[in-house]
């Protein structure tokens, strides 16, 4: 079960470059990587489905109401990522958005909430459209719903 507190001791991803940016987010409370060119992430913390470590990585995002949206397009490839497949078993995350971090519980979006979202989610990063095409599988949506009502301000290191 991931946690807020997740963030600061999970690995990282196997992508170097969303690695290092993870890396500089944390280190500047989320000051540094929260956006870039109108482009907002977050970071997630999910647990690993078959070691039980957690893991973290960096997702650009959206929302829907108090619910924060990711899309797990792994660059239109036809298997889904890693971190989807970690909080499908166990959908409790922890997320960082900018200064705020927070534990959250995660879920696919249902067809109805997906027709809404994914035409506002490739607005916000034009690329989500031609990783579609790219793939068979159908690109999931995923609402991040946190669980506290105290939303936690980072600690820097």
């Amino acid at each position: 079960m991931a946690v807020a507190d997740d963030l600061d001791h999970a690995t990282d991803s196997q992508w170097d470059w969303v690695a290092e940016q993870t890396r500089t987010y944390l280190a500047s409370g989320g000051t540094e990587g929260h956006e870039s060119n109108g482009v907002y992430t977050l970071l997630l913390a999910t647990t690993g489905r078959r070691t039980g470590i957690p893991r973290r990585t960096c997702l650009i995002y959206g929302t829907a109401g108090e619910d924060f949206v990711v899309v797990a397009s792994k660059g239109g490839a036809d298997d889904d990522p890693a971190w989807f497949k970690n909080l499908r078993a166990d959908p409790s995350v922890g997320v960082q958005v900018g200064g705020r971090r927070f534990t959250a519980r995660a879920r696919v979006a249902s067809p109805a909430e997906r027709e809404v979202l994914w035409p506002r989610m490739a607005r916000i990063f034009p690329l989500y459209d031609e990783y579609a095409q790219k793939t068979s599988r159908e690109i999931p949506i995923v609402l991040l719903t946190p669980q506290n009502s105290r939303v936690s301000p980072v600690r820097l290191r």
